[in-house]
């Protein structure tokens, strides 16, 4: 089971398209629980992710989802990314064989011109992260962003796919 832990500002309508992508691992029992860590947010983020039944951190950021979580497996989203059918079962086999933390591979409609990639920034983000519990906390002790946790970090190549979210 994971904790999926999402950083947001003012993004209420990507949030939600973020957790349209996970009911039915919810329902399956995949997601154990959604914590959405807050940074100020002005808009209506805090109503989405309580009316999606979200634990609901207004400070702290990752740092703190990090250490409320409950699972041994951690994902981390960024809000609009939306995850494509058979991204469980992906999930699932890295799991049950392997420690290293994963990053999912881009779904093939949503892949940028390597040109654009590298000019546009590099979000550590993007492709999403699969960390243990353990080794994010240790990460995150100085109270650190998602972006930080999973920058510079190894990890293995998920089969699973994802449709990055489009930053502004």
């Amino acid at each position: 089971m994971l904790s999926v832990v999402i950083e947001t500002k003012n993004d209420e309508e990507d949030l939600a398209r973020t957790l349209a992508s996970l009911v039915s691992a919810a329902v399956e029992g995949m997601v154990r629980e959604v914590i959405v860590c807050d940074l100020g947010s002005t808009d209506r983020t805090h109503q989405i992710a309580d009316e999606a039944g979200c634990v609901w951190l207004p400070s702290g950021g990752a740092a703190e989802g990090v250490r409320r979580a409950k699972s041994d497996w951690l994902l981390f989203l960024e809000p609009g990314a939306t995850l494509v059918d058979g991204w469980m079962d992906s999930v699932a086999r890295h799991i049950s064989r392997v420690t290293m933390a994963g990053r999912f591979s881009r779904a093939s409609k949503a892949r940028t011109p390597f040109k654009k990639r590298i000019f546009a920034g590099n979000r550590a983000l993007v492709e999403g992260l699969l960390i243990t519990r353990r080794q994010a906390s240790s990460l995150s002790r100085n109270g650190q962003d998602g972006e930080a946790i999973a920058r510079g970090l190894a990890t293995k190549r998920l089969d699973g796919e994802i449709v990055p979210a489009s930053r502004k």
